[in-house]
């Protein structure tokens, strides 16, 4: 299954999805492209994989991603290969922003969508200015951002509200565990057991 996280700058999605990454068994994160600055704390193919403008553009001309983006000034994309191999034998997360997972609702109809809400304007504000890795024009732009796309909230097929950090994990992890226990999911798991019903074993 794939599960597409997404949420205004600095609602804290790539936290929520670390931790999904580090609790839940049998989940891969999808890592996406980007031509922006790496930060100091990223990782080179853990966080991102960072590329310039022209490979971005060659890739695009390719068509190796399955969405892409422009946020903020710099180029985002989800890998069509990345998607295809890691999600053959394990289900998927992606941390993406909210253009590209518009763009993957029309594409991809067996997925899970994900909104992650901040507690409030300010609360984004604070933890966009706490975070200390943007000018102040930076983040006003974000927070212009962020006031168009919270209105797309629904759209998507569950809300979590990261105000608590803690709960939030508990209910991003509820999603997905829950999703597993899915009819449609299972089906290829309990028929053997129904078949033993059935045939009297």
């Amino acid at each position: 299954m794939l599960f597409i996280v997404t949420g205004p700058s600095g609602c804290g999605k790539s936290s929520l999805v670390g931790r999904i990454i580090e609790e839940i068994e049998g989940i891969e994160f999808s890592v996406s492209f980007t031509t922006r600055k790496k930060r100091d704390t990223e990782k080179e193919g853990k966080d991102y994989y960072f590329v310039s403008n022209e490979e971005f553009e060659r890739m695009r001309k390719e068509k190796k991603f399955i969405e892409w983006a422009v946020v903020h000034g710099h180029y985002y994309g989800t890998s069509r290969r990345e998607v295809e191999k890691k999600g053959i034998h394990k289900d998927l997360i992606l941390d993406i922003d909210v253009q590209g997972a518009q763009k993957l609702r029309s594409e991809i109809k067996k997925a899970v969508f994900i909104f992650i809400l901040p507690p409030s304007y300010q609360a984004l504000k604070n933890r966009l200015i706490k975070r200390g890795q943007e000018s102040i024009d930076s983040i006003e732009n974000r927070l212009e951002v962020a006031k168009k796309e919270i209105r797309y909230y629904s759209q998507f097929d569950y809300i979590v509200l990261n105000d608590k950090f803690e709960e939030a994990v508990v209910y991003l992890k509820s999603i997905i565990l829950s999703t597993r226990c899915r009819r449609d999911i299972q089906i290829k798991n309990i028929l053997p057991i129904l078949r033993s019903f059935l045939g009297g074993e």
